[in-house]
């Protein structure tokens, strides 16, 4: 689900935003549309938001909601200016049938944090979501969820940093390591020991900020390192240019809200 692009911010919330450089919008929205339309071009559904000119960072939609098995756990964000856009996505999801929906107590951003694996839901603590939405989300998307600790700024959000390649297993990620604490870099190599490491240079253009249906894997084109580990993995990188919504802080995830059917 992605909403069309509209980017007139004036504000910055994450280290990525400089109100000072202003955005190319007719660029933004035609980088937007490729993305949308290389979706389809795959075989899948796309569900568009209406957008809403006093929320521009709802082209983000990734931070929307969480939805896993069809149930859908809300957001509740941690800035006031997108506060709003948690209502919009409600609205979304009781016009179209999703009945289980859960509104949050705790401060959570949706796929922004949240990160679907086979059996595991992995969840991002440190800037954004606070770590009391984790037993939440545990409790109504009934999956058990592992809280990995964010600590450098640049990677607000595990969506920024990590990357699940395939969540019919519980094995195949790719993610940066440094943007995690010690403890939780630890975790992550137990879990995962085949993971993909990305280096510096492709962390920082967002190149974790992907989406995987188990096969094609859309990334910023900018994420070369990441393409031959992809493909020695079986993979097929797809790279998209992103440039006009990496100056928001997002990539392909982050404007990418993934609707998980029922089991």
């Amino acid at each position: 689900m992605c909403p069309p692009a509209h980017f007139r911010v004036t504000y910055s919330i994450n280290p990525w935003m400089d109100p000072g450089k202003p955005v190319d919008l007719p660029l933004a929205v035609a980088q937007w549309e490729v993305l949308r339309d290389r979706y389809r071009a795959l075989g899948h559904s796309v569900e568009e938001l209406t957008p809403d000119p006093e929320l521009p960072d709802m082209v983000y939609a990734a931070n929307g909601a969480t939805v896993v098995d069809g149930r859908v756990l809300g957001a509740r964000f941690a800035h006031p200016q997108r506060e709003a856009e948690a209502v919009a996505h409600r609205e979304w999801y009781a016009a179209n049938d999703f009945t289980e929906y859960h509104e949050p107590e705790h401060v959570n951003e949706g796929e922004g944090d949240f990160a679907v694996t086979a059996s595991w839901l992995l969840a991002g603590r440190g800037f954004r979501s606070s770590p009391l939405s984790h037993p939440e989300a545990q409790e109504f998307l009934r999956r058990p969820v592992i809280g990995l600790d964010l600590v450098d700024p640049r990677f607000y959000h595990l969506d920024t940093a990590l990357c699940v390649l395939d969540d019919s297993t519980d094995s195949e990620i790719m993610y940066y390591p440094p943007a995690f604490s010690p403890g939780s870099q630890a975790v992550l190599a137990r879990l995962f020991p085949d993971a993909i490491i990305a280096d510096e240079h492709d962390a920082l253009v967002l190149g974790l900020n992907s989406v995987s249906d188990g096969h094609h894997v859309l990334l910023p084109q900018a994420a070369v390192g990441l393409f031959e580990p992809l493909r020695r993995r079986g993979y097929e990188p797809i790279p998209v240019a992103l440039s006009e919504l990496l100056k928001g802080g997002g990539s392909v995830k982050c404007c990418t809200a993934e609707l998980r059917g029922p089991a």
